[in-house]
């Protein structure tokens, strides 16, 4: 096992990476290297593929398997060995099907199909053994002696971007919307890694590429998710229990909440939002459902606490599980990509069981006084106000802007995002997104002329609204966006951070503050280069970076 794939990486070796019987995050040594295996497979898919659709023979259903799949590998998604073994025998029929129709596409237009070595020659061994000796060549790290730590780095970025690419395009898939760009473009650049490059300047031009790729597929998730459930609107959200048998949903799929309401529109039973699921309650089409009561804990690292108090059962609809305590181990259940051994799976939308343990579960025993926080400043309700935020920036009332937002998690730092946003001036606009919210969302920031000072626009997987914001406040004061008085102060745990950070960078935005710690596949060498080209600043003290970019502004 060799993993260094987030933020949790171990770092105290002299080679940064979780290695050993168990990584950080949980992740056993056997599924890790599953996972590698499969991201292996998955390349071999994408060689086919590539080809077949240039040749006008696209393959979707292998596009949508390849979403799936990738988003297995995600850090604190599938933990489930079996389940990896399961697809990786899928992946080779997935590929196999390609492969033929390819060959059927090229012949019909008068060509030689090609055979493309490497992942695509890849031949599933015949039981668990063999696999996992099979992943001991692929390794994220293979070939580090030969091509050096850089070139193994940039990789990395490029495979960690398109997972995050991915998970991204999979909750997009599952409510119907996809696109040819997406498809085409996810295969590219698998196809592109099957390859083994090493040609470090085109793989950082490349790695632009994937961040304008992720742009695409964040506008298609938008797209789905207020074609489905109605643009976000400012709402207040209870975080206090409501008497009544309960549910828990944790995760980021709207889908599943959806068809998880819709299931128990009549149970009797109250559903509760939980970390990134949060944003939910903005959606009209959502907030219809009156069960859905409010929101309960905060963001993934503290759910084996928060979970334990929870008196129903808890849904899992995608990153980020930890291990289940076994205070409530037989009363969580996951579903898509989700796994954990042991850990009933709910597979093809089918509620039922949930619910059957809610009824069965105490619930909560009695209602206490409502408290609330706001959420539901997505895109629309934002510039909805641009008029009066132009107005208040050119009177003066607002000086600056911090958008301070990604994951949140259980590394030491952390409390550098509180201690930041509380000691933004007043006279400044917080905008917010992911689940680095949890550390402040509960202050009181006021408001500046009828504006809210703290505006939530969402979860990460809302980041294509507060590019949309900022575009939009450039385009307002007839300026480029990094002329703005806006600052991005962004907290990375896992890799759809990661690929929203390349859509930032390729769409120019320039001194964005990363932090609490860089990926530790980045070489020096590397965030030289990153800082040099893009001006990528690691996050300091914040009083001093809070006094920092306001100065860049004046000056």
């Amino acid at each position: 096992m060799f993993c260094f794939q987030c933020e949790q990486t171990d770092r105290t070796g002299a080679v940064p990476g979780c290695g050993g019987p168990v990584g950080n995050c949980g992740k056993d040594a056997p599924t890790s290297d599953l996972q590698d295996l499969l991201v292996h497979a998955v390349k071999g898919i994408a060689q086919y593929a590539a080809r077949a659709r240039a040749l006008a023979a696209p393959d979707d259903d292998a596009a949508g398997f390849i979403l799936f799949s990738v988003f297995n590998t995600l850090t604190n998604v599938n933990f489930s060995q079996t389940r990896f073994v399961g697809l990786l025998r899928e992946a080779a029929a997935v590929r196999d099907r390609v492969r033929d129709a390819y060959g059927e596409a090229a012949r019909a237009r008068g060509l030689t199909p090609e055979e493309p070595d490497g992942p695509a020659a890849w031949q599933p061994a015949p039981d668990t053994d063999g696999l996992l000796r099979q992943a001991a060549d692929v390794r994220v790290d293979a070939g580090l002696a030969l091509v050096g730590p850089d070139v193994v780095g940039l990789r990395s970025l490029h495979l960690y971007t398109l997972k995050g690419i991915c998970a991204y395009a999979h909750h997009a898939h599952v409510l119907g919307r996809h696109s040819a760009e997406v498809f085409g473009g996810v295969e590219s650049a698998l196809a592109y890694l099957a390859t083994e490059p090493v040609d470090v300047e085109e793989l950082l031009e490349r790695a632009l590429d994937l961040g304008r790729l992720n742009f695409a597929v964040m506008e298609l998730l938008d797209a789905a998710n207020t074609g489905t459930y109605g643009a976000q609107q400012p709402a207040a959200v209870r975080t206090t229990p409501v008497e009544g048998k309960a549910i828990l949903v944790s995760g980021h799929d709207m889908r599943d909440l959806g068809d998880l309401l819709e299931q128990t529109k009549d149970a009797g039973v109250n559903v509760y939002t939980h970390g990134e699921m949060l944003p939910a309650h903005g959606y009209p089409l959502l907030r219809r459902y009156p069960h859905l009561v409010g929101n309960y804990g905060g963001a993934w690292q503290d759910q084996q606490q928060e979970f334990a108090r929870f008196p129903g059962p808890i849904l899992m609809t995608s990153n980020c599980i930890i291990e289940p305590h076994a205070s409530y181990r037989r009363r969580i259940f996951t579903t898509g990509p989700v796994g954990w051994p042991g850990v009933r799976h709910v597979a093809n939308g089918d509620f039922a069981p949930v619910v059957r343990a809610a009824r069965a579960l105490p619930g909560y025993r009695e209602t206490e006084p409502e408290e609330t926080i706001m959420v539901g400043f997505g895109r629309d309700a934002v510039l909805s106000l641009s008029d009066r935020v132009t107005d208040a920036v050119k009177r003066g009332s607002i000086r600056h802007f911090f958008l301070i937002s990604g994951c949140d998690g259980p590394t030491p730092g952390r409390s550098y995002y509180t201690e930041f946003a509380l000691g933004a001036p007043p006279d400044s606009v917080i905008l917010t997104l992911g689940c680095a919210k949890y550390r402040f969302n509960r202050h009181d920031f006021g408001e500046i002329d009828g504006i809210p000072r703290l505006l939530d626009v969402g979860q990460c997987n809302d980041a294509y609204s507060a590019i949309r914001i900022a575009m939009a406040l450039a385009e307002a004061f007839d300026c480029g966006i990094n002329d703005l008085p806006l600052t991005l102060v962004i907290s990375w745990t896992e890799q759809k951070a990661v690929a929203v950070l390349l859509t930032l960078l390729a769409l120019g935005f320039r001194g964005i503050h990363l932090g609490p710690t860089l990926p530790v596949y980045l070489t020096p060498d590397l965030v030289r280069e990153f800082v040099d080209r893009f001006g990528l600043r690691t996050i300091n003290d914040p009083v001093a970076d809070v006094a920092a970019a306001l100065r860049e502004v004046r000056s």
